[in-house]
C-alpha cells in the first residue's frame, strides 16, 4: 500500500510542557514524525507549548504554532490552515485527549479532517475503562476484576463489592495522575475524588490491587494488513503497584520462560486488533501472578508512549518515524530499516545485550513530600544503560543517573545508612528501595527474605548478590598489591567503575590509580553496535555502548572530529532546554564539515536519536566513560558548555587529563563557577553586586551574615536549579541551609550575599567570540527576586524596564563576556533595585532560557555558540550588528508538579522546583502572558468568584486586585481579616470560615463545590500556616489557577481584562520572524 496522495497537509499535536508522566520522550517522537512526513513530501503544521523542544524550532515544520494546546486553539488553527489530517498520537495524552474533544465538537466533520494514527473510536476504546474491558473480553484475554465508577459513593460500593486493597485508575490521564492504591475506606474517598477530577470524562476504574505481582511491557505495531511486530519487550524489577515510570525496568525480558513470553506476545497481538489499532505503535502492559502463572492485561496506549521512546533506545528500531509513515498510508513491509539498510520494518529486532532504565527523582525539592512510590508517576526523568549482562547494565545506569554514587557502591549504601528497621522497610515502595537491598545483602539477610519482602524475582536479587559478592572479593584481596588482572577484568566486566574499585581498595586509592593500572594491563573498553538484529545484518548507524568483553565494533575514522556532552537524566534544574542546545551543537558542528559525536544516556531525547549525530555513544556522562571515548575517537576537543552542569563539571578533569575543552576555557569556567573568584572579578570591573563574602565554615558563614544584615541568600557554588540556595531572615536559619550548602557542593566556597527585597529580576542571554558580544536576548522576570529564575515568568523584550536600564544591563554584561574571555554562551542574572544594577550569577553555558530566547527572536544561539566554540567568529557569522527590537513579546512560564505531591506547599524560592515550561507569544505583554498561563494549565477565568486572601503588608494592593475584578464583573470572597480591607475600601464580598476555626462554610467546602473558579493568597509569614498550605493545596488538586505574587496577580488581572475585551487569535512562529 503506498503512502496516500489523497492528504497533502497534516497536523501535528505535540505534548506541551515537560511534566512528569509525560516528558521530552515526545520532543524525540515528534520531531522524528514531523521529518519522516517532509521526507514524504506532506506539508507539515504543527502546535506546541513548549519553546525547549527541537520540535518547535521554525525549520522543523512548515508551520509551527507555539500556542496553548486546548482545543479552541486546535479548532483556531485548523480554520486557518486547513489540513487535510490530524495526527495526534505523537504527543502523548495530551495530544489524544485534545484531539479527541476536537472530534467531539464537531470541528473536524466541519472543516473535512481526517484523524490519522489513531480514529476517534479507537482512542475511546483504549482509554475508557469499561470499553477496553469489553473489547477485552471479547478477544479472550482476561483482565482484573474491576467496575468504572462515577462518583465518590459509587466508588466505595465498587471497593466493597472487588474487596481492599483496590487500585484507582482515572480515565484518559497520564502517569497515573490522580490514581493510588486504597486499603480502607478512607484512603479510597480520598483518592477516587481526586482521580474523578483529574480524568477526561469524569470517571475512574476500580480495580483488584495485583500488588506484587510481575510487570510487564510490549512496545507493539501494526498497520492495515495486520502485519504486528513485536518491537521490544521490557520487563519491570519492581513488583506491580509501583507506576512502570518510577520502576527500574529492563529490555528484553529476562525472567520469562518462551512459552509465558509466546502467550503474553500472542495475547499482545489480540489487543491490537481488538482495539483496532492498525496505522502506529501501542504499549500494552500485563501483570503477571508469580504464584500460579496468572496473566492478565492491565492496560494499552494507543499512541507513542514514554516506554516506546526506551524501546527505541533500546533497540535502534525508530518507532516514531514507522508510526508515521504508517499513518500516511504505508504498511510495514514497505518501509525500510534505516539501520541494517536490507530489512524492512516487519523485521522484529533483536537484542543481543541488556538494557536497563533507572529513574531520578527530586523529592527533594518538595518539602513534606514522602518518597513513597505508587501508580501515580513521581520520577522527573531517566538514565538508561546498555551493557553486555543485566550486572553491567545496572551499575552503569546508577552511575548514569548522577545522584552522587558510582555504582551498586559504598556510597549508595550510604544513602540508607539511617534507616533503623531494614526489614520493615523494605516492605515499603520507597524511591530508594534499590539502595536499601544493598544493604540487606550486606547485612547477610538472606535473598529468598529480601524476595518476600520486596516481591522482587529471585533471578533479580541473584544479580544484587553477584554484584555484593564481587564487592567482597575486591575488599578481602590483599590490599597492599595491585590487584591481579582477572580480578580488575572481571569486575569490570560486571560494571564496576574505577572509583567504585578505589573506594574498595583501602584509603589513599584514587580513581586514577585503578585507571593506571587497567591502561597498562591494556583493559580497555571495547565497543559495540545498537543495530536491532543481534549482528546478523551489518548496521550502518554508528550507535555504541561499551563493554569490557572482546569484539570491538566501533568504527574509528580519520576525520576531524568533536565530541559534544549532552546533559543525562532530565531533573529540575536541568532538562530539555540542554538536550536542545547540544542537538544544535552537533548541526553546528556538521555544517562547519567536522564528525559529530555525542556522549548522552537519556533515552528520552533528541540527542541520541539514531540519526542526530555522525556518532552516539550511549555512555554515563562520568570522567571515566567520557575519557574511554575521547581516548578511542581521538578527537580534536570536546565541548562541555551545552550540556548543563553536569558536562561543566568535568572540564577541570577532562583538562588534566589531557583532553582539549573546546570554547571558553577551564578557567574562565572556574572564575564565573568559584563564589570567591567571581566576586572578585566583579570588584576589578566595577560593577555591583549585593554586600557579600565568601565561606568556608558555618562560623564564617554567621560572621559575614551579622556584618552585611539579614536577610542574606546562600549559594553554593557548582549547583544547578537553584540547588541549596536558600533565604535567610536569622542565625536560626542560617546554619542548617548552610550546611546543605556545603554538602551540595563539597569543597568550594559558599557565597553569602545580601538578599536584595522587591528587587526586579533580570536574565541575560550573552553571545562572545572573546573579542566581540552579541546581545541575545535581555528578559525581565515576572515575579520579583528571590523566586529561581527558572520557576518565575519572564518577558522579552523587558515590558516595564527602562531602556536606560536595559542599557546599562547590556553593557555591563558584555564587559563580563570580555573579562572572561567567553567563547559561546554567557548567561547574566541580575536585579534591578532603586535604579541600580546589580550582578547576581554568572553562568559560563548555556542557559535553559537559551531555546526560549531563539524562538523568541529567530536567532538560534546555540548552533552559533557552538560554531563559535569551533573557531568562526561573530563577524564570519554575521553577527555585527545589535539585535533588533522585536515588535512582539515572547513570555516563558514556568509548569510546577505540585499536583504530583499532595499536601506540599507550592510557594516558590530561591530553589528551582518546576519541571518545564512553556511560551506565549503575542503582539503585547498582557495577550503572551495570558497564553501562557493557558498554555501552563492556569485557565484563568472570564468570569466567576475569585478567593483573596493576604497578609497585613500586602493588603494595600490585594485591594487594587479586588477593584479591577469587581469592574470585570467577578464577585469576591475573602477571609475576615482581607475582606475588612476590601469592605473598607468599597468593595463587596463573601466572608469565609478560617479552616482553624473548624467552622463552615469555609474556602474549601466552596472549592469542593465548584464555586471558586480563582485564588490569589499570599503566605501569612515566612512559615506557612497549615491553613495555607491545604487552601492552596486544594486549589492545585482541583485544577483551580492559584497566584502566590504581587506581580503575578496584577499580570493575570490584567491579562484578563485585555482578552475579555479584546479576545485571543494564533499565529505562527514562521510569520512572527518574517521582518520587512
Amino acid at each position: 500500500m503506498p503512502k496516500r496522495t489523497d492528504i497533502h497537509k497534516i497536523m501535528i499535536i505535540g505534548s506541551g510542557p515537560i511534566v512528569i508522566g509525560q516528558a521530552c520522550e515526545f520532543d524525540y517522537s515528534g520531531t522524528q514524525a514531523c521529518k519522516a512526513l517532509r521526507e514524504e513530501g506532506y506539508s507539515v503544521v504543527l502546535i506546541n507549548s513548549n519553546p525547549a523542544t527541537i520540535m518547535t524550532d521554525p525549520e522543523t515544520a512548515d508551520r509551527t504554532y507555539i500556542e496553548p494546546i486546548t482545543p479552541e486553539a486546535v479548532i483556531k488553527i485548523i480554520e486557518k490552515e486547513r489540513p487535510d489530517a490530524l495526527l495526534p498520537t505523537l504527543g502523548g495524552q495530551t495530544a489524544l485527549n485534545t484531539a479527541l474533544a476536537v472530534a467531539e465538537s464537531g470541528a473536524l466533520e466541519k472543516y473535512g479532517v481526517e484523524l490519522i494514527g489513531a480514529r476517534a473510536d479507537v482512542i475511546r476504546r483504549a482509554e475508557d475503562r469499561i470499553e477496553f474491558k469489553e473489547c477485552m473480553e471479547k478477544a479472550g484475554v482476561e483482565c482484573l476484576k474491576s467496575r468504572l465508577v462515577h462518583t465518590v459513593e459509587e466508588a466505595v460500593a465498587a471497593a466493597e463489592w472487588i474487596g481492599y486493597p483496590v487500585i484507582i485508575r482515572p480515565s484518559f490521564t497520564l502517569g497515573g495522575t490522580g490514581g493510588g492504591t486504597a486499603t480502607n475506606r478512607e484512603e479510597l474517598e480520598r483518592i477516587s475524588y481526586g482521580g474523578l477530577k483529574a480524568s477526561l470524562n469524569h470517571t475512574v476504574l476500580i480495580e483488584e490491587s495485583v500488588i506484587g505481582w510481575k510487570e510487564f511491557e510490549l512496545e507493539v505495531m501494526r498497520d492495515r494488513k495486520d502485519n504486528c511486530v513485536i518491537v521490544c519487550s521490557i520487563e519491570n524489577v519492581d513488583p506491580m503497584g509501583i507506576h512502570t515510570g518510577d520502576s527500574v525496568t529492563v529490555a528484553p525480558v529476562q525472567t520469562l520462560t518462551d512459552r509465558e513470553y509466546q502467550i503474553m506476545r500472542d495475547a499482545a497481538i489480540r489487543v491490537m486488533r481488538a482495539i483496532g489499532v492498525e496505522t502506529g505503535g501501542s504499549n500494552v502492559q500485563f501483570a503477571l501472578n508469580p504464584k500460579n502463572g496468572r496473566m492478565t492485561v492491565i492496560e494499552m496506549n494507543p499512541r507513542v508512549s514514554r516506554s516506546s521512546a526506551l524501546a527505541s533506545k533500546a533497540t535502534g528500531f525508530p518507532i516514531a518515524k514507522i508510526a508515521a509513515k504508517l499513518a500516511c498510508g504505508y504498511t510495514l513491509d514497505e518501509i525500510p530499516n534505516d539501520i541494517t539498510r536490507e530489512t524492512p520494518a516487519c523485521f522484529e529486532p533483536t537484542l543481543d545485550y541488556t538494557v536497563v532504565k533507572f529513574p531520578r527523582f527530586a523529592f527533594e525539592k518538595f518539602s513534606g513530600a514522602e518518597p513513597i512510590l505508587g501508580v501515580s508517576m513521581k520520577s522527573v526523568g531517566e538514565t538508561m544503560a546498555i551493557g553486555t549482562n543485566f550486572k553491567e547494565a545496572y551499575q552503569k545506569a546508577l552511575r548514569g543517573l548522577e545522584i552522587g554514587v558510582d555504582g551498586y557502591d559504598l556510597k549508595l549504601e550510604g544513602k540508607v545508612a539511617g534507616v533503623d528497621d531494614v526489614e520493615a522497610e523494605l516492605r515499603r515502595p520507597r524511591a530508594d528501595r534499590h539502595f536499601l537491598i544493598k544493604r540487606a545483602l550486606k547485612m547477610g539477610i538472606p535473598p529468598a527474605r529480601i524476595c518476600e519482602l520486596t516481591g522482587f524475582d529471585p533471578w533479580f536479587m541473584d544479580n544484587f548478590a553477584e554484584i555484593v559478592e564481587m564487592e567482597r572479593t575486591l575488599v578481602a584481596l590483599p590490599q597492599d598489591k595491585p590487584l591481579p588482572v582477572e580480578a580488575l577484568q572481571a569486575a569490570k566486566r560486571i560494571g564496576f567503575s574505577d572509583k567504585q574499585i578505589a573506594a574498595l581498595r583501602g584509603q589513599g586509592v584514587k580513581e586514577s590509580d585503578i585507571r593506571s593500572q587497567r591502561l597498562s594491563s591494556g583493559l580497555k573498553p571495547v565497543y559495540r553496535l545498537v543495530d536491532t538484529c543481534a549482528g546478523e545484518f551489518e548496521a550502518y548507524t554508528p550507535y555504541f555502548y561499551s563493554s569490557y568483553q572482546t569484539l570491538d565494533q566501533s568504527r574509528v575514522t580519520d576525520k576531524k572530529k568533536v565530541i559534544i556532552l549532552s546533559s543525562g537524566p532530565n531533573r529540575i534544574g536541568q532538562g530539555i532546554e540542554f538536550d536542545y542546545c547540544c542537538v544544535h551543537t552537533v548541526k553546528a558542528a556538521r555544517e562547519l564539515g567536522y564528525e559529530a559525536i555525542m556522549v548522552n544516556s537519556n533515552p528520552e531525547t533528541v540527542s541520541t536519536d539514531y540519526d542526530t549525530s555522525d556518532k552516539l555513544y550511549f555512555e554515563p556522562l562520568t570522567f571515566e566513560d567520557v575519557m574511554n571515548i575521547y581516548e578511542n575517537e581521538k578527537p580534536v576537543g570536546v565541548i562541555v558548555q551545552m550540556g548543563g552542569q553536569t558536562p561543566l563539571n568535568l572540564a577541570v578533569p577532562l583538562l588534566k587529563a589531557g583532553c582539549n575543552v573546546l570554547g571558553t576555557s577551564a578557567d574562565s569556567i572556574d572564575i564565573a563557577e568559584d563564589r570567591k573568584r567571581c566576586r572578585e572579578l566583579l570588584e576589578k570591573l566595577g560593577l555591583r553586586q549585593p554586600a557579600s563574602d565568601t565561606v568556608m565554615s558555618v562560623q564564617e558563614a554567621a560572621a559575614v551574615a551579622r556584618k552585611i544584615g539579614y536577610p542574606v541568600m546562600i549559594r553554593p557554588s557548582y549547583v544547578l536549579g537553584g540547588r541549596a540556595m536558600m533565604v535567610a531572615y536569622g542565625d536560626h536559619e542560617l546554619g542548617p541551609f548552610v550546611e546543605a550548602a556545603f554538602l551540595a557542593s563539597p569543597g568550594f566556597p559558599v557565597l553569602i550575599d545580601r538578599y536584595l527585597e522587591r528587587a526586579t529580576e533580570v536574565d541575560v542571554d550573552v553571545l562572545c567570540d572573546g573579542k566581540d558580544v552579541y546581545i541575545g536576548g535581555v528578559m525581565q522576570h515576572v515575579e520579583v527576586a528571590g523566586i529561581h529564575s527558572g520557576d518565575s515568568a519572564c518577558a522579552t523584550p523587558p515590558h516595564t524596564l527602562p531602556k536606560a536600564i536595559v542599557d546599562e544591563i547590556k553593557d555591563a554584561c558584555s564587559r563580563i563576556a570580555l573579562a572572561l574571555e567567553v567563547k559561546g554562551l554567557l548567561n547574566v542574572q541580575m536585579a534591578v533595585k532603586d535604579g541600580d544594577i546589580y550582578v547576581i550569577e554568572i553562568n559560563p553555558r548555556a542557559s535553559r532560557t537559551v531555546p526560549y530566547v531563539s524562538k523568541a527572536s529567530g536567532v538560534p544561539l546555540a548552533r552559533l555558540a557552538a560554531k563559535v566554540a569551533l573557531g568562526k567568529t561573530l563577524k564570519e557569522l554575521g553577527l555585527t550588528k545589535p539585535a533588533a527590537d522585536m515588535p512582539w513579546c515572547a513570555v516563558k512560564e514556568a509548569v510546577l508538579p505540585f499536583n504530583r505531591f499532595p499536601g506540599v506547599d507550592p510557594i516558590l524560592g530561591p530553589e528551582m522546583k518546576s519541571t518545564g515550561e512553556v511560551m506565549g507569544i503575542d503582539k503585547n505583554f498582557e495577550l503572551a502572558y495570558w497564553k501562557s498561563q493557558i498554555a501552563a494549565g492556569q485557565k484563568l477565568p472570564n468570569s466567576g468568584q475569585v478567593f483573596l486572601s493576604a497578609r497585613d503588608s500586602d493588603k494595600p494592593w490585594m485591594v487594587k486586585i479586588g477593584q479591577d475584578l469587581v469592574s470585570m464583573g467577578f464577585s469576591l470572597v475573602a477571609t475576615a481579616g482581607t475582606a475588612q480591607a476590601l469592605h473598607q475600601a468599597g468593595l463587596d464580598s463573601t466572608v469565609v470560615r478560617k479552616l482553624v476555626d473548624g467552622e463552615h462554610p469555609n474556602v474549601i467546602d466552596l472549592m469542593k463545590q465548584g464555586q471558586i473558579h480563582l485564588v490569589i493568597n499570599t503566605p501569612s509569614s515566612l512559615v506557612a500556616r497549615a491553613d495555607e498550605i491545604k487552601i492552596r493545596s486544594e486549589a492545585i488538586s482541583r485544577g483551580i489557577p492559584i497566584v502566590t505574587t504581587e506581580d503575578g496577580a496584577h499580570a493575570t488581572v490584567n491579562a484578563i481584562a485585555y482578552v475579555r475585551k479584546n479576545g485571543w487569535d494564533v499565529r505562527a512562529l514562521q510569520d512572527y520572524l518574517v521582518r520587512k
